[in-house]
């Protein structure tokens, strides 16, 4: 087993793979964490043909005891994470009469109870080691509640309350949780095939994002940050 594990639950061509290959970088064994194995295996490939390791795990975020099961695996194969991102979400556009309250649910558990869920995995060895990373990627949507967003906001705030009561009941047992604000688009396949014609620095760089994050994971622990907020230098706010 390794001594240094980072766990990724939400891993897609985008963001999640990024902050993979960063902390793979570091000799970090990662966890690609995902619905569907098969979805991460061009990321595992690569990461192995860098010489790094890498474990896939099909986890569905919105079930606890699915995401139980999952780092159970982490455990038995790897060892406890020393980090563990939360990257998972969804979103569905609608007016608080036209969604679903199925859907509503739904959206909140990708976006919230999914890392509740996970914690709750990773907390125990990070509080027996005296050390540890959270980081939870969160959306300009926790700050602001807009009309037809609130699928995506009361999930989003929720992730933040989790950030801040997480930080001050484990910061003090060594343990850096950090709320990352998202505040634009990120450039993925998906979105570029969507808006072929835009130009790359309207959007945030996964890679970009991913160098954050490992900053994060390296701050010295009389200077920890409990919230950052990132847009493109275009991006008005």
């Amino acid at each position: 087993m390794t001594s240094r594990v980072a766990a990724v639950l939400g891993v897609g061509p985008g963001l999640g793979a990024a902050i993979a290959r960063r902390f793979a970088l570091e000799d970090f064994s990662v966890v690609l964490m995902a619905r569907r194995e098969e979805s991460v295996a061009d990321v595992r490939r690569e990461i192995e043909a860098s010489g790094g390791t890498a474990l896939t795990i099909a986890t569905d975020a919105t079930d606890p005891a699915s995401v139980e099961t999952a780092f159970g695996r982490v455990r038995d194969e790897l060892g406890d994470p020393e980090v563990f991102v939360y990257n998972a979400g969804a979103f569905q556009m609608g007016g608080i009469l036209e969604i679903e309250p199925e859907k509503f649910d739904e959206c909140f558990r990708a976006n919230c109870a999914g890392a509740f869920y996970a914690a709750r995995q990773v907390l125990p060895g990070m509080v027996e080691a005296g050390r540890g990373t959270v980081l939870l990627t969160g959306a300009s949507a926790a700050l602001r509640g807009k009309a037809r967003f609130s699928a995506l906001a009361i999930g989003k705030f929720g992730l933040r309350a989790l950030a801040q009561s997480m930080a001050r009941e484990f910061g003090p047992q060594g343990i850096h949780v950090t709320h990352v604000v998202i505040d634009g688009q990120i450039q993925t396949p998906r979105v570029r095939e969507m808006f072929p014609d835009r130009e790359d620095h309207t959007m945030l760089s996964p890679d970009a994002i991913a160098e954050t994050y490992w900053q994060l994971h390296a701050q010295d622990s009389t200077a920890w940050t409990l919230e950052l907020d990132l847009r493109p230098s275009v991006e008005s706010f």
